[in-house]
Protein backbone atom coordinates (compact mmCIF):
# COMPACT_ATOMS: atom_id res chain seq x y z
CA UNK A 1 0.00 0.00 0.00
CA UNK A 2 1.12 3.47 -0.16
CA UNK A 3 1.58 5.43 2.72
CA UNK A 4 -0.38 8.94 2.87
CA UNK A 5 1.26 12.03 4.08
CA UNK A 6 -1.20 14.83 4.71
CA UNK A 7 0.69 18.43 4.15
CA UNK A 8 -1.04 20.80 6.43
CA UNK A 9 -0.12 24.00 5.03
CA UNK A 10 -3.48 25.28 4.53
CA UNK A 11 -4.55 24.56 8.05
CA UNK A 12 -1.65 26.85 9.44
CA UNK A 13 -3.37 29.28 6.40
CA UNK A 14 -6.39 29.47 8.36
CA UNK A 15 -5.09 29.61 11.41
CA UNK A 16 -2.65 32.91 10.39
CA UNK A 17 -5.57 34.56 8.72
CA UNK A 18 -7.27 35.20 11.59
CA UNK A 19 -4.66 35.26 14.23
CA UNK A 20 -4.96 32.98 17.57
CA UNK A 21 -4.79 29.40 17.38
CA UNK A 22 -8.27 28.21 16.01
CA UNK A 23 -7.75 25.98 13.96
CA UNK A 24 -4.94 23.84 16.31
CA UNK A 25 -2.54 22.98 14.09
CA UNK A 26 -1.07 20.57 16.45
CA UNK A 27 -4.24 18.84 17.29
CA UNK A 28 -5.65 18.42 13.28
CA UNK A 29 -2.09 16.71 12.98
CA UNK A 30 -3.09 14.33 15.87
CA UNK A 31 -6.27 13.72 14.47
CA UNK A 32 -4.83 13.22 11.01
CA UNK A 33 -2.54 10.22 12.38
CA UNK A 34 -5.16 9.25 14.54
CA UNK A 35 -7.81 9.02 11.29
CA UNK A 36 -5.49 6.57 9.65
CA UNK A 37 -2.78 9.32 8.05
CA UNK A 38 0.37 7.51 7.75
CA UNK A 39 2.63 10.69 7.86
CA UNK A 40 2.65 14.40 8.29
CA UNK A 41 4.33 16.98 5.88
CA UNK A 42 4.75 20.51 5.94
CA UNK A 43 6.48 23.00 3.62
CA UNK A 44 7.96 26.07 5.86
CA UNK A 45 8.73 29.16 4.00
CA UNK A 46 10.49 32.02 4.78
CA UNK A 47 7.92 34.16 5.25
CA UNK A 48 6.04 31.82 7.38
CA UNK A 49 3.21 32.67 5.34
CA UNK A 50 1.75 29.52 6.69
CA UNK A 51 4.22 26.91 8.68
CA UNK A 52 6.17 28.91 11.00
CA UNK A 53 8.87 27.86 11.98
CA UNK A 54 8.19 27.04 15.66
CA UNK A 55 5.26 25.03 14.21
CA UNK A 56 7.82 22.75 12.93
CA UNK A 57 9.18 22.43 15.87
CA UNK A 58 6.38 21.95 17.50
CA UNK A 59 5.03 19.30 15.71
CA UNK A 60 8.35 17.44 16.44
CA UNK A 61 6.90 15.69 19.89
CA UNK A 62 3.26 14.99 17.97
CA UNK A 63 4.08 13.54 14.85
CA UNK A 64 4.37 9.54 15.81
CA UNK A 65 3.80 8.26 12.21
CA UNK A 66 6.62 9.77 9.17
CA UNK A 67 7.24 13.37 9.58
CA UNK A 68 8.37 14.84 6.27
CA UNK A 69 9.92 18.43 5.65
CA UNK A 70 9.84 19.88 2.35
CA UNK A 71 11.38 23.47 1.09
CA UNK A 72 14.21 25.43 -0.38
CA UNK A 73 17.52 24.41 0.99
CA UNK A 74 18.39 27.89 1.96
CA UNK A 75 20.43 28.01 5.48
CA UNK A 76 17.34 28.78 7.55
CA UNK A 77 15.83 25.67 6.02
CA UNK A 78 18.75 23.76 6.34
CA UNK A 79 19.47 25.12 9.71
CA UNK A 80 15.83 23.95 11.27
CA UNK A 81 15.79 20.57 9.92
CA UNK A 82 19.16 19.63 11.38
CA UNK A 83 18.29 20.57 14.99
CA UNK A 84 14.02 18.67 14.17
CA UNK A 85 15.95 15.29 12.37
CA UNK A 86 12.34 14.50 10.39
CA UNK A 87 12.51 11.12 9.30
CA UNK A 88 12.36 12.50 5.90
CA UNK A 89 13.45 15.89 4.38
CA UNK A 90 12.05 17.04 0.40
CA UNK A 91 14.32 19.26 -1.55
CA UNK A 92 12.11 21.72 -3.78
CA UNK A 93 13.46 24.51 -5.84
CA UNK A 94 10.93 26.76 -4.75
CA UNK A 95 11.20 31.13 -5.30
CA UNK A 96 11.00 33.00 -2.09
CA UNK A 97 7.97 34.76 -4.26
CA UNK A 98 6.31 31.49 -5.47
CA UNK A 99 2.64 30.66 -4.42
CA UNK A 100 3.10 26.99 -4.67
CA UNK A 101 5.73 24.86 -5.95
CA UNK A 102 5.70 25.17 -9.76
CA UNK A 103 8.79 23.07 -11.12
CA UNK A 104 11.48 20.04 -10.25
CA UNK A 105 14.83 20.96 -9.62
CA UNK A 106 17.48 20.25 -12.82
CA UNK A 107 19.77 17.81 -10.99
CA UNK A 108 22.12 18.29 -13.57
CA UNK A 109 23.34 22.07 -13.70
CA UNK A 110 22.50 21.82 -9.55
CA UNK A 111 24.15 18.19 -9.15
CA UNK A 112 27.27 19.49 -6.84
CA UNK A 113 24.77 22.02 -4.43
CA UNK A 114 22.01 19.23 -4.06
CA UNK A 115 25.30 16.48 -3.27
CA UNK A 116 26.25 18.73 -0.50
CA UNK A 117 23.01 19.14 1.01
CA UNK A 118 21.75 15.49 0.61
CA UNK A 119 25.15 14.45 2.16
CA UNK A 120 24.82 16.35 5.52
CA UNK A 121 21.07 15.40 5.97
CA UNK A 122 22.04 11.52 5.62
CA UNK A 123 24.82 12.47 7.67
CA UNK A 124 22.08 13.11 10.30
CA UNK A 125 20.15 9.85 9.63
CA UNK A 126 17.69 12.07 7.71
CA UNK A 127 15.90 10.19 4.75
CA UNK A 128 16.51 12.78 1.67
CA UNK A 129 14.02 12.84 -1.50
CA UNK A 130 14.19 15.45 -4.60
CA UNK A 131 11.55 16.79 -6.20
CA UNK A 132 11.61 16.77 -9.74
CA UNK A 133 9.48 16.30 -12.99
CA UNK A 134 9.63 12.91 -14.89
CA UNK A 135 12.05 13.58 -17.33
CA UNK A 136 14.57 10.65 -17.15
CA UNK A 137 18.13 12.61 -17.25
CA UNK A 138 16.55 14.55 -14.17
CA UNK A 139 15.91 10.96 -12.85
CA UNK A 140 19.22 9.75 -13.23
CA UNK A 141 21.02 12.61 -12.17
CA UNK A 142 19.23 12.03 -8.85
CA UNK A 143 20.65 9.21 -8.62
CA UNK A 144 23.92 10.49 -9.29
CA UNK A 145 22.86 13.29 -6.51
CA UNK A 146 23.08 9.99 -4.18
CA UNK A 147 19.36 10.67 -2.69
CA UNK A 148 17.15 8.25 -1.60
CA UNK A 149 13.88 9.39 -3.01
CA UNK A 150 12.45 11.32 -5.27
CA UNK A 151 9.18 13.19 -5.38
CA UNK A 152 7.45 12.93 -8.50
CA UNK A 153 6.14 16.70 -9.42
CA UNK A 154 2.51 15.28 -10.24
CA UNK A 155 0.72 18.78 -11.67
CA UNK A 156 0.93 18.09 -15.15
CA UNK A 157 -0.26 14.58 -14.56
CA UNK A 158 -3.33 16.38 -12.96
CA UNK A 159 -4.04 18.82 -15.25
CA UNK A 160 -4.27 16.28 -18.10
CA UNK A 161 -6.34 13.83 -16.02
CA UNK A 162 -9.41 16.48 -15.56
CA UNK A 163 -8.87 17.02 -19.30
CA UNK A 164 -9.75 13.24 -20.13
CA UNK A 165 -6.39 12.69 -21.13
CA UNK A 166 -5.56 9.34 -19.43
CA UNK A 167 -2.47 9.23 -21.45
CA UNK A 168 -0.89 12.04 -18.95
CA UNK A 169 0.33 9.35 -16.91
CA UNK A 170 2.98 7.62 -19.70
CA UNK A 171 5.93 10.47 -18.68
CA UNK A 172 4.96 9.52 -14.86
CA UNK A 173 5.37 6.10 -16.00
CA UNK A 174 8.39 5.55 -17.87
CA UNK A 175 10.02 7.77 -14.96
CA UNK A 176 8.92 5.46 -12.27
CA UNK A 177 10.45 2.78 -14.48
CA UNK A 178 13.57 4.44 -14.58
CA UNK A 179 13.45 5.24 -10.80
CA UNK A 180 12.69 1.51 -9.84
CA UNK A 181 15.47 0.10 -12.18
CA UNK A 182 18.21 2.26 -10.72
CA UNK A 183 16.84 1.64 -6.99
CA UNK A 184 15.45 5.17 -6.37
CA UNK A 185 12.15 5.02 -4.08
CA UNK A 186 9.02 7.10 -5.40
CA UNK A 187 7.09 9.87 -3.56
CA UNK A 188 4.76 12.18 -5.54
CA UNK A 189 2.60 15.01 -4.97
CA UNK A 190 1.23 18.00 -5.99
CA UNK A 191 -2.70 18.17 -7.15
CA UNK A 192 -3.45 14.68 -6.92
CA UNK A 193 -7.02 14.65 -5.33
CA UNK A 194 -9.84 11.78 -4.87
CA UNK A 195 -10.48 12.53 -8.47
CA UNK A 196 -7.09 11.22 -9.45
CA UNK A 197 -5.52 9.30 -6.77
CA UNK A 198 -6.47 6.23 -7.73
CA UNK A 199 -5.41 6.10 -11.29
CA UNK A 200 -2.34 7.52 -10.65
CA UNK A 201 -1.70 4.93 -8.23
CA UNK A 202 -2.41 2.08 -10.28
CA UNK A 203 -0.33 3.35 -12.95
CA UNK A 204 2.83 4.04 -11.10
CA UNK A 205 4.82 0.91 -10.00
CA UNK A 206 6.55 1.09 -6.51
CA UNK A 207 4.83 4.21 -5.58
CA UNK A 208 5.69 4.76 -1.76
CA UNK A 209 4.34 7.32 -0.62
CA UNK A 210 1.87 10.53 -1.65
CA UNK A 211 1.98 14.02 0.09
CA UNK A 212 -1.35 15.93 -0.66
CA UNK A 213 -2.48 18.71 0.97
CA UNK A 214 -4.63 21.26 -0.98
CA UNK A 215 -6.79 19.05 -2.29
CA UNK A 216 -7.52 16.63 0.79
CA UNK A 217 -8.06 20.12 2.62
CA UNK A 218 -10.49 21.48 0.63
CA UNK A 219 -12.87 17.94 -0.13
CA UNK A 220 -12.23 18.23 3.90
CA UNK A 221 -14.55 21.09 4.12
CA UNK A 222 -17.38 18.94 2.20
CA UNK A 223 -16.98 15.60 3.50
CA UNK A 224 -15.03 15.65 6.93
CA UNK A 225 -11.43 14.68 7.83
CA UNK A 226 -11.58 11.62 8.88
CA UNK A 227 -14.19 10.41 5.94
CA UNK A 228 -11.78 12.14 3.25
CA UNK A 229 -8.27 10.63 5.30
CA UNK A 230 -10.40 7.05 4.68
CA UNK A 231 -11.34 7.59 1.38
CA UNK A 232 -7.54 8.23 0.36
CA UNK A 233 -6.43 5.40 1.82
CA UNK A 234 -9.14 3.05 0.21
CA UNK A 235 -7.52 4.35 -3.46
CA UNK A 236 -4.14 3.73 -2.53
CA UNK A 237 -4.75 0.34 -1.41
Amino acid sequence: MTKLSVNINKIATLRNARGGNVPDLLKVATDIQKFGGQGITIHPRPDERHIRYQDARDLKSIVYTEYNIEGNPEKSFIDLVLEIKPEQVTLVPDAVDAITSNAGWDTIKHASFLKEIVQEFQRNGIRTSIFVDPVLDMIEGAKAIGTERIELYTEAFAHQYSLGNKNGIEPYLEAAILANQIGLGINAGHDLSLDNIQFFKQNIPGLLEVSIGHALISESIYLGLENVINMYLQKLK
